[in-house]
């Protein structure tokens, strides 16, 4: 049983397997495999995994960790930490659509180490309908405003 202050963000428990797509001004279009656990643990929190690969290959692409702090007035909290050494730190606005529980996020400034590309800010949204879960990432970067980067459909498995 999730904490209760979880509330709908319980629907997120779990492993989730699937592919996703990328695209961005500045790099050719790509494919690549995915799993992305979201776990708790009786805390008000559930902790975030992310790895994706290449499908081809089965090499490691990216990988990032973090957390979902629970529900706050229809909002929750997102924590992310990527080793290409950026921290994302966000607000992700909570409803239902249709059926599905949808968080969508704000633009978010990227706290960036002095080596990292100068990411400006990044906004996600995640929507989850029965076993599958749909999420989008914008990017800003090299003069591109808020460009739609990732879409991925993975399972609940």
């Amino acid at each position: 049983m999730t904490h209760p202050s979880l509330g709908a963000l319980a629907a997120l428990v779990g492993t989730w397997r699937g592919e996703g797509e990328g695209h961005y001004p500045t790099i050719a279009p790509f494919r690549y495999g995915e799993e992305v656990v979201f776990a708790h643990d009786g805390r008000p929190v559930l902790a975030y995994r992310q790895r994706t690969w290449n499908i081809d290959s089965e090499a490691p692409m990216h990988v990032e960790s973090g957390f979902l702090r629970g529900q706050m007035d229809g909002h929750a909290e997102l924590v992310v930490a990527q080793p290409t050494g950026f921290v994302e730190v966000a607000t992700l606005a909570l409803h239902e659509e249709g059926g599905a529980i949808v968080l969508d996020g704000e633009r978010a400034p990227v706290g960036r180490t002095p080596s990292a590309k100068p990411v400006e800010d990044l906004r996600r949204r995640f929507r989850v309908e029965g076993d599958v879960l749909t999420y989008d990432l914008w990017m800003t970067y090299a003069g591109h405003d808020d460009v739609h980067h990732l879409r991925g459909v993975l399972h609940r498995g």
